[in-house]
């Protein structure tokens, strides 16, 4: 019992980690940039992995997506690759931990699926990992051009769909890991034997019985006259 609850706690886990990390990808401000004014903010700068954009202070937005993918800095192509790895390999995790938990009827014996909820595990710890790292990458390119005073161009600091990046990972990575103790803790668990002593006939238990039985009847006494 204590083990389908904390396969329970495992997929709830991992697919709302994996649900955090699918926002992510389309999600706007991977990194954000103000300039301030005497009263409001002027303008607003703002980038993803697909586009730049700036917003005024009446709202509107002027976007311009970018031109060639093999034209791009080398780290936002890896951490797009890092972003669509991560969400396809939570699709297929989330698929094997279905089918692997215990309170579901797929599957097979419970050693099988034991060993499927631990591969979902290693791939959804396999898909937190592509995820951090991804806004890891991003999150170090930021920082590295805010503080390097010989960078002139725009600066910006980290967005909101970094912190979403990283609490999405880590609770895939926690929920795969108690999904990989579930084989463990199956493995651990006790084996009821039964011995088989076969097949026993009618007659030999007839005499079992008959054996059991103790002799009641008194033993006759002869005396001597009784050989003449």
């Amino acid at each position: 019992m204590a083990s389908t609850s904390a396969e329970i706690i495992a997929f709830l886990l991992t697919i709302s980690g994996w649900v955090l990390v699918s926002s992510t990808l389309p999600t706007d401000y991977w990194k954000v940039s103000t300039i301030d004014g005497t009263v409001i903010t002027t303008a607003t700068f703002w980038a993803n992995l697909w586009k730049t954009c700036v917003t005024d202070s009446t709202g509107v937005s002027n976007c311009k997506d970018f031109p060639s993918m093999l034209a791009l800095d080398g780290y936002i192509q890896a951490c797009r690759g890092l972003m669509i790895s991560a969400v396809c390999l939570g699709f297929f995790g989330a698929i094997f931990g279905l089918v692997g938990m215990k309170c579901t009827k797929v599957g097979g014996s419970d050693q099988t699926k034991a060993k499927i909820a631990c591969l979902a595990g290693l791939i959804f710890i396999l898909s937190g990992l592509c995820s951090m790292t991804s806004c890891s990458l991003y999150a170090n390119r930021i920082t590295s051009e805010f503080f390097d005073p010989s960078f002139v161009a725009q600066k910006y600091e980290l967005g909101a769909a970094l912190f979403i990046g990283w609490a999405g990972a880590s609770l895939c990575i926690i929920g795969g890991s108690i999904f990989c103790f579930s084989i463990a803790e199956n493995s651990n668990s006790p084996r009821r034997g039964y011995a088989y002593n076969g097949a026993t006939s009618v007659m030999s238990a007839r005499t079992k019985v008959q054996n059991s039985i103790p002799d009641k009847t008194t033993p006759k006494h002869f005396d001597k006259n009784a050989y003449v």
